[in-house]
């Protein structure tokens, strides 16, 4: 028995949820590790609960340990009383599976899920005793690696991280292990395996690459310090989702956590354009998996998890190019198994009715749509491409089969935006609760409508990268005028988002490396799980952005010049600046892009890798 069991088996009865720390759930691997295995720890910056939701986690813990060179664990961020307990009997941030402490694996790695996360990262280094910035890490200590959609600009986070993987993570990742486990048998450098890594597609080495600023402490360039380092790094790709691996026997939790179901990706990538969605330009292009092979996950993976509900994945679950021949495969599988089929990521406007008839049969889990804009002017400069028209076409045919209950998702604070598309928010909601009174014949019975609102944050790779964030005051004045225009509209709820946590989240989107110095002061402050509004310190981050000198307009709330030097020019996502650029312009002017799988809209993705629309470029 470990020292750190032994001091686990006197602090887990005084915790609450010891199950979040004690291992040995169904389908974890837990295994005596050889000498000349590397030792990798998956490391979710955030609750048990939260980390073991995600999918990306499922699938490298399963690609790693059917590897021959890697042996994975996993590690969560404690909670306070179990970081409490730690503290007072000395121990150290440890391994799920087999209690290592951290300190003593060969490489640990987390994904970088969203920016609010950042602060868990110096805690759990912290608590693992490992050193937080990487040059004082030594050859002997753990190579420290992330990934993930904030990696897309690592620059806040460089002093903290051996390596960044951009892109798909899949081979990338796997291949990076391989490369440790050889410098682990082998005994080469630090520095060599550095810059092995940084040969590999979609590594980024920060310590290979020096910021240059102007006079005025704006970013001009960087400078490269090892000359065999790449001028940028081109992201990863995965070709083919039918032959990229995804688990079948994915971990099953000894407690609740919060999507506890099964989960199948259809696709990966959206042609849609909108041009606030990060997600959609960076998982550029879209990659499908088949029916018959999404049919065979899914029933395998509620066969071995027990799982009363499946959920399937993507950016536009509908735009699958045969949704309802696959949905239909799937439902008629969970519908006699008394197994709930829940659809997320519906777009209005090809909304499959024939699908929705079908799932009368089924328990109903709530429908889920994103107008993201209350009038369609705005919609017109974000391009969302979906009219009113089809808006209520959607709504109606949905009260009619049954639904009672419908979750819709906006933005406030987009470019362009007026009181006037803020009012448009509440106005729609109003009109769906009189459309549902009407179906029902003057009665709105149990039907209710769940509005929640985002504050816009411009997003690098994106077509509003340059664009000005609202001012706090500008959010708080919106946020009051919808909570007086939702007042009275029975049977509709609100919720909308804080204000400073949203300009944090804008900071840490679009700033650079100076920033690396107040998430130091921020940690140290004691700021931590910032995702967590009940935990967010906003004193503690107003000192820690005041002592590092931090300039929040220009992070957040100015628009930034087209063309100047940003912090995630170091990264090339495959979608063009040109690209980027062009849609910003014809956002300014209410114009929309027409949907890739209508013609090619040259966002040069396909200089890269293969695209159903736009060919491969020769």
């Amino acid at each position: 028995m470990s020292s750190v069991q032994k001091k686990l088996d006197l602090v887990l009865p005084r915790i609450e949820k010891p199950a979040r720390y004690i291992g040995g759930e169904p389908y974890s691997v837990i295994r005596e590790p050889a000498e000349d295995v590397l030792r990798f720890c998956f490391c979710f910056a955030d609750s048990y609960e939260i980390g073991m939701s995600y999918m990306g986690m499922q699938i490298l813990y399963n690609i790693l340990n059917k590897s021959s060179h890697t042996y994975c664990e996993r590690a969560f961020t404690p909670a306070e009383d179990m970081i409490a307990e730690m503290e007072k009997e000395d121990i150290p941030l440890f391994t799920i599976e087999t209690k290592t402490p951290l300190a003593e694996m060969d490489m640990i790695g987390f994904t970088l899920q969203y920016e609010l996360g950042y602060s868990n990262i110096l805690l759990m280094l912290k608590l693992a005793g490992v050193p937080v910035n990487a040059k004082d890490r030594g050859e002997d200590d753990p190579l420290v690696v992330a990934g993930g959609p904030c990696a897309f600009n690592p620059e806040p986070l460089a002093d903290f991280f051996d390596a960044f993987m951009v892109g798909d993570g899949e081979n990338d990742l796997a291949e990076l292990c391989e490369l440790a486990q050889k410098r682990k048998t082998e005994g080469f450098s630090k520095d060599e395996f550095l810059r092995r890594a940084s040969k590999i597609e979609g590594v980024y080495i920060p310590s290979f690459y020096e910021p240059e600023y102007g006079e005025d402490g704006r970013l001009l360039r960087y400078k490269k310090l090892w000359d065999g380092a790449p001028d940028r790094v081109l992201r990863a790709f995965i070709q083919d989702l039918d032959y990229a691996v995804f688990p079948e026997e994915n971990i099953v939790p000894l407690t609740e956590i919060v999507h506890d179901r099964s989960v199948v990706e259809i696709m990966r990538g959206c042609t849609r354009g909108c041009r606030f969605c990060q997600a959609g330009m960076i998982y550029r292009p879209v990659r499908e998996r088949s029916k018959e092979k999404i049919y065979e996950i899914g029933k395998r993976q509620l066969e071995s998890s027990g799982n009363s509900e499946l959920s399937v994945l993507s950016l536009s679950t509908s735009d699958h190019s045969d949704f309802e021949a696959m949905v239909m495969k799937l439902m008629n599988y969970c519908g006699t198994r008394r197994i709930s089929l829940s659809l997320p990521s519906l777009r209005l406007d090809n909304f499959a009715f024939k699908i929705m008839d079908e799932m009368q049969g089924l328990r109903k889990t709530g429908l889920t749509f994103a107008p993201e804009a209350g009038t369609q002017r705005l919609r017109d400069v974000i391009n969302k491409n979906i009219t009113e028209e089809e808006i209520f076409t959607a709504l109606d045919k949905a009260i009619e089969l049954g639904w009672n209950n419908v979750k819709l998702y906006f933005m406030i604070g987009l470019p362009t935006e007026t009181d006037e598309d803020i009012a448009g928010i509440p106005d729609l909601a109003r009109r769906i609760m009189d459309l549902a009174a009407y179906k029902n014949g003057g009665r709105r019975g149990r039907f209710s409508v769940s509005v929640s609102v985002a504050n816009f944050i411009p997003k690098p790779f994106t077509p509003f990268q340059w664009c000005a964030q609202d001012t706090e005051e500008e959010f708080e004045r919106k946020h009051t005028l919808l909570k007086k225009l939702f007042k009275d509209i029975k049977g509709v709820s609100f919720h909308y988002h804080g204000s400073y946590s949203s300009h944090l989240e804008a900071i840490f989107a679009r700033g650079g490396r100076e920033l690396c110095e107040t998430l130091r002061l921020a940690s140290d402050y004691g700021c931590r799980f910032d995702a967590w509004t009940e935990q967010f310190n906003e004193k503690a981050w107003r000192k820690a952005l005041i002592d590092s000198g931090i300039d929040l307009s220009y992070f957040a709330l100015n628009e930034i010049e087209p063309g100047a030097f940003l912090p995630w020019n170091i990264i090339d996502s495959g979608v063009t600046e040109e690209y980027l650029l062009s849609e910003y312009e014809r956002a300014m002017g209410a114009k929309t892009t027409k949907d890739c799988r209508y013609g090619c809209n040259g966002c040069g993705i396909n200089r890269h890798v293969e695209c159903r629309w736009g060919g491969i470029y020769e």
